[in-house]
């Protein structure tokens, strides 16, 4: 009787448990064989990054067969394609239920949070599938200028896309500069403590002007001529 040999990358992540897939949704074991793949597999990308990442590994940590695995998703690639459409269609979810109801930011916050390890990874090895993404991020920040330009008192004088382009990557990048971030804060931002004066921070910058109009125009006018 022969058997396989250990893999090291799965036997380096914490087995999955009941409360590591997500507070709001069911159980991990409740899951389909399907979804704890794409939740394993959302783990590993972000983790070990896709190239180090690997089908076996990600089988293992689901508790199913990699033949299984391929039966669902077909290829890495295509499991990986698997996950960043998933990730979109939910980030584009709990945009459109925040809109609907600021008040819900609590449990928005934690149905995000899933997917903050594995966009920061995705944009950090440079991954081409990472565009979709972003761009999602960048529609879904385009809905609260809308709200903004309409109570602002002078018009932009930026392309709302644009904008909003600028918004979603300086907050994109906070996970890719999570240590840092994590330093100045004095606690782990990932943490309970951290997400929670991370996001406390984060209203309050968006809810109040870095510098006034006038600054802001004697700013622009220095500029040279394009």
């Amino acid at each position: 009787m022969t058997t396989s040999r250990p893999d090291p990358a799965a036997r380096a992540l914490r087995p999955l448990d009941e409360g590591s897939v997500d507070e709001v949704s069911i159980a991990f074991s409740d899951l389909t064989a399907r979804a704890r793949i794409r939740e394993a597999a959302l783990r590993h990308f972000a983790e070990e990054g896709y190239e180090r990442a690997t089908i076996r590994g990600i089988a293992r940590t689901a508790g199913v067969s990699p033949g299984l695995l391929r039966h669902h998703f077909g290829s890495k690639e295509d499991l990986r394609r698997g996950c960043d459409e998933y990730v979109a269609e939910q980030l584009r979810r709990i945009n459109a239920q925040l809109l609907d109801d600021p008040g819900d930011t609590a449990r928005a916050q934690r149905a995000a949070k899933r997917f903050q390890r594995y966009i920061a990874r995705a944009l950090a090895d440079g991954s081409t599938t990472a565009g979709p993404i972003f761009d999602e991020m960048v529609t879904a920040t385009e809905l609260w200028l809308v709200r903004a330009d309409q109570a602002r008192p002078d018009p932009p004088v930026v392309d709302r896309r644009i904008r909003a382009a600028l918004v979603t990557a300086m907050a994109a990048g906070i996970p890719l500069l999570h240590e840092q971030v994590s330093r100045a804060m004095g606690t782990d931002m990932f943490g309970p403590a951290g997400d929670r004066l991370l996001t406390l921070g984060l209203l309050d910058i968006y809810s109040h002007p870095i510098m006034d109009t006038e600054t802001a125009a004697a700013a622009a006018a220095g500029l040279d001529p394009g």
